[in-house]
């Protein structure tokens, strides 16, 4: 472990590992973080394709890495190199916070707390009873999906372009009276939703899923798991729809951070000034996390 020069404190060596994830907000996010406790933190974003992840993980590992945040498209690799998953990881069947221990690295899932808590405590969002939409099977939706059912919603449908997809995370859930999985195709027939949920990484590669306006009312809430440049096709969509509330990813990123920071330190940060500072940039923000 590295020494700071300028202080007796060890420096405590943190990543984000994605791809791409040259943009990610998370190194930014967590220095903030550490400031507001005088933690000597070094945490970087680190590139790895999906057949070079186990590598690049051990090298980080053998340069004395602590913890790392797991962003697309690893997340579900990432469950499968942990010793020791946490519930809400074995949940999720995703990972997007690893913690180094004595025999191998333990997974965490802090994407689905980190959502409700921005959608209610940020946002002022009521979120029982509602008939909730969810786009998207993959790792993302499978990190928020439980923690909006333990949050009081009513039926979740979920709509996958691959229908298999969709199905694996219904059975996953095992609430067969309350989950619905169906195809994107045939989502026009669902009639509409008092909350609809983007977990799609559809607009970072090129293209939105065409949605009929039906889907949303004037008392939807709609929100991309998404920031910047790539929520803003989804949340367009939603304006136009007539939805009551549109939020993007960026609150549940910061909050799930600090629920990762946490873990890691034993200590809670203060997140809305951090929220607010990368929300002064708004314009300039690129999803990579």
């Amino acid at each position: 472990m590295s020494i700071d020069s300028s202080s007796s404190s060890p420096v405590l060596r943190y990543a984000v590992f994605g791809h791409p994830v040259a943009h990610s907000l998370s190194p930014r996010i967590h220095a903030a973080f550490a400031r507001q406790f005088g933690i000597a933190l070094e945490y970087r974003a680190i590139d790895a394709a999906p057949e070079q992840f186990d590598v690049a993980l051990a090298e980080f590992a053998a340069e004395g890495g602590l913890g790392a945040n797991i962003t697309l498209p690893l997340k579900t690799r990432a469950a499968s190199i942990c010793t020791h998953l946490s519930e809400r990881a074995q949940r999720a069947g995703a990972v997007n916070t690893l913690i180094r221990t004595a025999t191998g690295w333990e997974g965490d899932n802090t994407d689905g707390v980190g959502l409700i808590r921005d959608l209610t405590d940020r946002h002022g969002l009521d979120l029982r009873a509602r008939r909730t939409l969810l786009i998207g099977a993959g790792g993302a939706a499978r990190g928020v999906a439980p923690a909006l059912l333990d949050a009081g919603i009513g039926e979740l449908y979920i709509v996958n372009r691959t229908g298999e997809r969709a199905d694996a995370l219904a059975d996953a859930l095992g609430m067969p009276g309350r989950v619905h999985p169906r195809y994107l195709a045939d989502v026009g027939t669902l009639g509409n939703f008092d909350l609809i949920v983007n977990a799609t990484s559809a607009a970072r590669e090129g293209g939105m899923p065409s949605l009929p306006m039906s889907l949303a009312t004037p008392r939807t809430a709609a929100v991309d798991l998404s920031y910047g440049e790539a929520a803003i096709p989804f949340l367009a969509w939603a304006k136009v729809a007539g939805a009551h509330d549109r939020v993007d990813g960026l609150g549940m990123l910061v909050e799930q951070a600090a629920e990762s920071f946490e873990r890691w330190h034993r200590k809670r940060p203060d997140t809305d000034p951090v929220y607010a500072m990368l929300r002064e940039r708004d314009d300039a923000l690129v999803t990579a996390d």
